[in-house]
């Protein structure tokens, strides 16, 4: 079977016949075991399309030291494509990213395979990255990846290592459509970390949301996202994707008007669901919505698809908003523990996602049905 792919950005790390011959290569690590042929064209569509860069899907980058690459699972469309992060210094070596290695493990994923438990193969999810004894390139051993080397341990979550960093690229050129710089952080006053807290019991999330069929948890200006596409719960800032947004108390999704809301302090955004730009005209304060001047942040939000409603929490209290007729229901605030008995007297966070309603008070969580609460 043959398998076209296409390199339609490249990296100014490496010469593109450089690059073209290392994704060959790790192409070939595949043909070499599975019977399975490649082949590169330079015009039209791939199965496998393959770039450096602002890619234009839903998951950007975090910039040097974080996500290294995704790939698409097989599949129409995007499936299959495989996106680099240029942030990173992309080289042939144990220096900076190793170009081969990574390449490797990410078609891995657009060829259909998952994460190996072998801490020795590739498909790890922390992968090696290190000087290769002699080969040049890993070995293989039928669908996992047995690279055989003197390493350094790395995740797609990439931490600083101490040994001396490579040299910092010069800055690109003008770009006709850049993604928004990333805020420098104060080092004298930083968030917590959540990539610290991630795996802890005790994780209690600001915010979750749907974004079409996509699960987004929002945790000190960050969130992770769970996607339906793309292998694995992926990282990122919360400023990288909107400029102007800092962390999220809140968000909910009204899929039938293409719109996700997120809440900041008094404010609030609205967003495309396709898109990453701001809707024109926000923010805008909470009283826009028939919140009381009293409320300084809202606590959590859910949309109900089957009443057209959204549910706006604020510490033990609730208000319903009518999306159809846009504005606040009469008879309102009520009660949360009344309302909603066995989910407690607030909620921390909450979504919809198949037809169930989940709220999350504390590092606890409960699922209900809507209207039925069971």
């Amino acid at each position: 079977m043959m398998f076209w792919n296409r390199i339609t950005q490249y990296t100014p790390d490496l010469t593109q016949s450089h690059v073209d011959s290392t994704i060959a290569q790790a192409f070939q690590l595949y043909s070499d075991v599975i019977p399975l042929n490649f082949k590169q064209v330079y015009s039209g569509n791939a199965d496998i399309m393959i770039l450096f860069k602002d890619h234009g899907d839903f998951y950007p980058f975090d910039g040097a030291g974080g996500v290294l690459a995704h790939a698409n699972s097989p599949g129409w469309g995007q499936g299959g494509d495989t996106h680099f992060d240029d942030d990173e210094t992309w080289t042939l070596s144990s220096r900076g990213v190793n170009l081969l290695l990574v390449a490797a493990h990410e078609f891995g994923h657009a060829l259909g395979l998952d994460h190996s438990r072998d801490r020795r193969a590739l498909m790890y999810p922390t992968y090696r990255l290190s000087t290769l004894m002699g080969t040049g390139c890993p070995m293989m051993t039928g669908v996992g990846f047995k690279p055989y080397m003197v390493s350094k341990e790395t995740t797609l979550f990439r931490t600083p290592v101490p040994t001396t960093a490579p040299k910092p690229k010069p800055p690109p050129g003008p770009d006709p459509g850049p993604e928004p710089e990333e805020p420098t952080e104060d080092p004298e006053d930083p968030l917590p970390n959540p990539r610290d807290e991630q795996c802890s019991r005790e994780l209690v999330f600001d915010a979750a949301t749907s974004i079409r069929g996509d699960l987004f948890f929002f945790k000190n200006g960050y969130y992770w996202r769970k996607s339906t596409t793309l292998r694995g719960i992926r990282l990122t800032k919360v400023s990288t994707k909107w400029s102007k947004i800092n962390s999220v108390d809140a968000a909910f999704e009204v899929p039938n008007k293409d719109v996700v809301c997120l809440f900041e302090g008094r404010q609030y955004w609205c967003i495309r669901s396709y898109a990453k730009t701001i809707i024109s005209g926000y923010p805008k304060p909470l009283t826009n919505l028939g919140l009381p001047s009293s409320v300084s942040k809202v606590d959590a939000a859910v949309y109900v698809p089957t009443t057209g409603k959204t549910l706006i929490f604020v510490k033990n209290l609730y208000w319903s908003y009518d999306e159809r007729r846009n504005q606040m229901d009469f008879g309102y605030p009520r009660s949360i523990i009344l309302d909603f008995p066995g989910i407690g007297s607030k909620v921390d966070a909450a979504f919809e996602n198949y037809g169930y309603l989940y709220f999350s008070d504390g590092p606890g969580r409960v699922n209900t049905t809507f209207p039925t609460r069971e």
